[in-house]
């Protein structure tokens, strides 16, 4: 009778995960059947007969190491008991696969891809820390970030040496193991390559027997220390069924070594064709060699390249001040970054950079905000005007108060947000990762398929021509350069889109905006610059003076923080009215705001307010707001005690880059559609200033979202700009949502693009910048590809019989290691890209 449970397993977090676990359980004698669900975190187990839970623990444990199994019901938080050592450096002592073979998986530890074999690789420091530290030479657990004096002995602090990031320090070892195999290879090859020369030298001095014993011992280095690795991870690969890059590389580079050491030992067994003429077998120690010395320039190439393609989030990083001046009581103290607390009068003096996000309260100046803008121009600044940290002051003195600091910094959330981008996987590598996932066995397949066919029909020595050339196909498909086409220009293109102000938050938006057909924007705040003003304060009832329409209007809107409100709380305190007493609040999405103000029902919105109070609008107060409307105006009503008092307008001007982004944005094929929840009139003459054909008013956030949904219904590809929490809904639902980095945190929270200077020309930034890195992933494929699909049949020997062609193992591994330069060169290209 067949028996079946249900256990809970922790630690998967990806596909790859699941597959393991699911191989894993499945090999357990007794097993019958085993199904993992990776949402639900299942596994479902059939068994003949019982088997303890144990059992299934210690295959994972021994075949995983980071999963666990549990009865169904337990809550587990599993967490080894014993401290984890973070190793010391730059980094964070936690370690990704550059190639995300398991999605978002990391470990405490550096060491190889359980998957693809490759380096881990630290993730980075995202917080700024100071260049420079100080210790004391007699007490070196004495550590500050500044020189002074030490307070144990009082010995002057010393500058430390520089920790080496995990990342610089896998470079340098990976280099030394490098020069310790080209110092050995190297006469290997100068020894077998001297047979080419007629009467060779070498034979005067030693018998070519002799010989064979010395490149065996100078190949012992090479193959046990400088490249051991890659056989570890081959051995890995072909237990754990992960085949990859390795696989090929070590049944290669191993064959071709085993057989040339077994040749020595034991040269009676082999017949005469795969001997010399001098009765020695041939031994190929120098191919074995060289392919794996120059593998191991492919890593040492891509262990560099690795630190290039971080560089955005490095350069991004050196952006953030460490100190900053502090005002208190008068008196100015400089105090470190972490010491900042909300509220902090901070002063700026020309030439620094801005500590954290704050508005300035006393001065004025112009700030540099092209390192996170990406425009060059310096901005002007007054009193009440926002500052970001990074951005450089020009040449006046200001104080500020600090509003954000640390994590929630806008740099501190750029920063986050291209490190979590770069680690991101674009759907167009689960292609690689398909074709990566058959390539290997059917490699194999054909480096034995060309082994038979060479030895049973091949010219003599044909044993010898089929190990050769079955080495050559092994060698050559390797499919490492395929991993990494895609992560590489990922990297590459989000440090460059955050370079320009255009912030990614994953790879499938940047995959995706290439596909987008159709835009939706907002016009409050994305069309236009969302800094409204007010234009006119009128009355509608005799019983009320415009004075009084603008108390009750201040009063209830300084409850508000929608940029309407906060405007005309603005023009209140610049008139000098008087703010009534005002509860009950409440903000209606799409219509407009309500409460009491000094015990009366007072409402304050659009038409759509109007009617929710059952309030009349006259046709006289619809003509008279028509007429502001069609200027483009936003008119709101207010209402006291169910009647009509007066109104409000105001007016937000378009912003100047709106009209040439649109006009951009049409010729590269996209229609540009505007939804907006102000009125017809008002929308129209927006519209009409921008040609803009197709527009929608009095949207409520329900009605965008609709829209969306209608759109995505014909086939279209829909990506939605807006800066509110009015938008958010239709910014999830859209392909790419893409909010304006002026607008509000639920909006930028549900985009998958943020702009971070909230205009229109940022969209024709991020698309130009999918193009471009769409165009470069894919020929970064053809390079991984063509390779292998070339070089395949030709190390088979397809052109031996027309042209006597053969492909030797040794040029098989250097063109195999182009391919992973090709790849790594075509992405870096990305970064002098214009955008």
């Amino acid at each position: 009778m067949i028996m079946k449970h249900t256990y809970h397993i922790h630690g998967m977090t990806c596909n790859g995960c699941r597959t393991h676990v699911e191989q894993t359980l499945s090999k357990i004698e007794g097993v019958t059947n085993a199904s993992v669900d990776l949402k639900k975190a299942e596994a479902t187990i059939e068994m003949q007969s019982h088997i303890p839970i144990e059992k299934f623990q210690e295959a994972l444990k021994t075949n995983g190491g980071q999963y666990s199994i549990h009865q169904n019901g337990e809550h587990h938080h599993t967490h080894d008991k014993k401290k984890v050592e973070k190793p010391k450096g730059k980094g964070t002592g936690t370690f990704y696969c550059p190639m995300h073979c398991e999605g978002d998986k990391t470990y405490d530890k550096p060491g190889d891809c359980p998957v693809c074999g490759m380096d881990l690789v630290e993730e980075v420091n995202l917080k700024a820390t100071s260049d420079t530290q100080y210790t004391c030479p007699m007490h070196p657990e004495i550590i500050k970030d500044e020189p002074g004096s030490c307070p144990i002995c009082g010995m002057d602090l010393v500058p430390m040496e520089p920790d080496l990031s995990a990342e610089e320090k896998t470079y340098k070892k990976l280099l030394k193991k490098f020069w310790i195999a080209v110092a050995f290879t190297l006469p290997i090859f100068i020894i077998a390559m001297s047979e080419m020369l007629p009467n060779n030298p070498l034979y005067d001095v030693l018998e070519l027997n002799y010989w064979n014993w010395i490149q065996f011992a100078l190949s012992i280095p090479v193959v046990f220390y400088a490249t051991w690795m890659f056989f570890e991870r081959a051995y890995r690969s072909i237990k754990t069924w992960n085949l990859n890059m390795f696989t090929l590389i070590g049944i290669g580079a191993g064959v071709a070594w085993l057989f040339s050491v077994f040749g020595m030992l034991v040269p009676d067994f082999f017949p005469d064709q795969f001997k010399t003429e001098a009765g020695t077998v041939h031994v190929y120690f120098e191919a074995a060699t060289v392919i794996l010395t120059l593998v191991l320039l492919g890593q040492v190439l891509e262990a560099r390249a690795h630190s290039k393609t971080n560089s955005a989030v490095k350069e991004l990083l050196k952006l953030a001040p460490n100190k900053a001046v502090k005002v208190v009581d008068g008196e100015e103290q400089e105090v470190a970054i972490d010491e900042i607390e909300l509220g902090d009068i901070l002063r700026v003096k020309p030439g620094d950079k801005i500590p954290v996000d704050g508005v300035i309260t006393e001065g004025e100046t112009s700030i540099d905000e092209s390192m996170i803008t990406g425009e060059p121009i310096p901005v002007n600044k007054s009193i009440d005007d926002k500052v970001s940290s990074g951005t450089i002051n020009g040449n006046q003195s200001f104080l500020m108060k600090a509003e954000k600091v640390g994590s929630d910094t806008l740099l501190s959330q750029i920063i986050q947000m291209v490190n979590d981008a770069s680690r991101s996987r674009a759907p167009i590598q689960k292609l690689a990762d398909t074709v990566s996932g058959y390539f290997v066995p059917i490699v194999v397949i054909i480096a034995v398929v060309t082994f038979a066919i060479w030895a049973i029909w091949g010219p003599e020595p044909a044993y010898v021509y089929a190990l050769v050339n079955a080495i050559a196909v092994l060698i050559i498909a390797c499919p490492c350069a395929l991993g990494l086409a895609t992560p590489m220009s990922v990297m590459v293109g989000v440090g460059k889109g955050a370079q320009n102000g255009v912030l990614i938050k994953n790879a499938e938006a940047l995959e995706k905006m290439d596909k987008v057909d159709t835009l939706i924007v907002d016009k409050t705040g994305t069309i236009t610059e969302g800094k409204p003003t007010v234009e006119k304060v009128g009355s509608f009832d005799k019983g009320f003076t415009e004075t009084e329409v603008l108390q009750y209007i201040v009063s209830l809107n300084s409850q508000s923080e929608h940029p309407l409100a906060e405007a005309t709380v603005k023009y209140g305190k610049e008139q000098n009215a008087e703010f009534l007493k005002a509860d009950g609040f409440n903000a209606v999405t799409g219509k407009g705001v309500e409460g009491k103000v000094n015990g009366k029902e007072v409402a304050l919105g659009n038409a759509k307010m109007m009617e929710k109070g059952n309030t009349t609008v006259s046709e006289a107060m619809e003509e008279e707001a028509q007429s502001y409307q069609k200027q483009g105006k936003t008119v709101s009503y207010l209402a006291v005690e169910g009647q009509v008092a007066g109104y409000v307008v105001i007016g937000d001007k378009i912003k100047e880059t709106s009209a040439k982004a649109i006009k951009d944005l049409q010729n590269k094929g996209i229609a540009v559609i505007m939804l907006t929840g102000d009125n017809h009139d008002t929308a129209k003459a927006v519209a009409d200033e921008l040609n803009l054909a197709d527009f929608q008013a009095s949207m409520l956030p329900e009605n965008k979202l609709q829209e969306v949904e209608k759109l995505q219904e014909q086939g279209k590809v829909v990506a939605m700009a807006g800066d509110g929490i009015n938008d958010a809904p239709a910014l999830a639902k859209s392909d790419v949502g893409i909010a304006m980095g002026t607008g509000t945190d639920v909006a930028i929270e549900s985009a998958a693009i943020t702009l971070v200077k909230g205009d229109l020309h940022g969209i024709v930034k991020a698309r130009n910048l999918s193009d471009v890195v769409m165009r470069n992933i894919k020929q970064n494929l053809f390079f991984a590809m063509i390779y292998n699909t070339l070089g395949i049949p030709i190390a088979a020997g397809l052109l031996y019989p027309f042209f006597g062609i053969l492909l030797s193992p040794m040029i098989a591994a250097l063109a195999m290691s182009f391919s992973s330069v090709s790849v790594i060169a075509n992405s870096l290209r990305l970064k002098s890209k214009k955008i």
